[in-house]
């Protein structure tokens, strides 16, 4: 098993950045990939971004030059800077976990902005 714990998120201004923290535990080897994924009240839950154990990170259309990922392998951390935030970019945001065939979720953090 995998535990995910998630930080950051919260209320901030159109225009205004956050940061999103993600650190996994339990069986962590064999992790392939860490990511974003976010739901807005309504709509299907869909990748924001990921990264791979080898740095490879892809991004939505909508976040692409405005939101950057980064990993750690070492800490076992991922972390999602989001700048130039909209108030369609408001939603519960989630941490997820590739490892062997399996994915895991941490438990959401809420990203509110404000116009």
């Amino acid at each position: 098993q995998v535990q995910l714990v998630e930080s950051g998120g919260g209320l901030v201004q159109a225009g205004g950045s956050l940061r999103l923290s993600c650190t996994a535990s339990g069986s962590i080897f064999g992790i392939r990939a860490m990511g974003w994924y976010r739901q807005a009240p309504g709509k299907e839950r869909e990748l924001v971004a990921s990264i791979t154990s080898g740095g490879s990170t892809n991004y939505a259309d909508s976040v692409k030059g405005r939101f950057t990922i980064s990993g750690d392998n070492a800490k076992n951390t991922v972390a999602l800077q989001m700048n130039s935030l909209q108030p369609e970019d408001t939603a519960v945001y989630y941490c997820n976990v590739q490892r062997w065939s399996l994915t895991y979720w941490g438990q959401g953090t809420q990203v509110t902005v404000s116009s």
